[in-house]
């Protein structure tokens, strides 16, 4: 219930950059385990938003980072748009500004700092992975059909996600879209089998019909009956990971 949430626009430095962000938190007293909300690649726009306070009110310190900050904290409708913004997003200074916003979190007296958790959708489900391998503050990921594989690198983005499940430090669930053009189903297997082998807390949930994108419930693709199970499935995840 909203007014249960106490929201805000808040900063915080990385270098000479001020990194903006969206914060939730509960109106109860006392800490909470809290969670990084990572956009997808529109920015962070009304849907990300509403995601944000839809954590908070199950008991969780949410904070959307704005991985646009440097663009002006972009918001765009348009795909095209979307497209360039992040192709022009540098793998290392968006990971900057996320493990820059796990510390904020941690410095804030209403989280439990050794409770932190990170979920992203679309292009945020790939940094929610990246996060699990590279963060160790981080104790539980739900990426939402984010990059498995990148067979092409780039300046921008050079890592190769798959290559750093090794170094998976955290309970992994990631979720996957079974008619996803870009997320196969081959990726999700790789997925699959590099946790076994690695012998690492993980597992992919597939959705046979649904689409990339389909947990937002702002565009044509969404899928209500697999957004709903999602749904449920990571706030059981995060209920065992970060709160119990």
């Amino acid at each position: 219930m909203a007014e249960d949430v106490i929201s805000s626009a808040v900063s915080y430095k990385v270098g000479d950059q001020d990194v903006s962000a969206f914060l939730c938190r509960p109106r109860t007293p006392g800490t909470h385990p809290a969670l990084v909300v990572i956009q997808e690649w529109w920015g962070v726009d009304n849907h990300i938003k509403d995601v944000t306070r839809r954590f908070c009110n199950q008991g969780y310190v949410a904070l959307a980072v704005d991985l646009y900050s440097h663009f002006g904290n972009k918001i765009t409708a348009d795909p095209n748009e979307a497209e360039k913004l992040m192709a022009n997003l540098r793998h290392d200074v968006a990971m900057k500004y996320l493990n820059e916003g796990v510390n904020y979190l941690k410095a804030q007296e209403f989280v439990k700092g050794d409770r932190i958790g990170v979920v992203g959708f679309c292009m945020g489900g790939g940094y929610a992975l990246l996060m699990a391998c590279q963060n160790r503050e981080i104790k539980a990921s739900a990426p939402f059909y984010g990059q498995i594989v990148n067979e092409e690198p780039t300046e921008e983005f050079p890592v190769n996600p798959i290559d750093l499940i090794p170094r998976l430090s955290c309970h992994l669930l990631y979720f996957h879209a079974g008619q996803d053009p870009w997320i196969t189903t081959e990726h999700a297997n790789r997925l699959r089998d590099a946790l076994v082998k690695h012998n690492k807390p993980g597992q992919v949930q597939s959705y046979a019909d649904a689409d990339h994108a389909f947990f937002n419930d702002t565009r044509e693709v969404y899928h209500e009956k697999a957004a709903k199970d999602a749904w449920q499935k990571t706030l059981a995840f995060f209920q065992t990971h970060l709160k119990s």
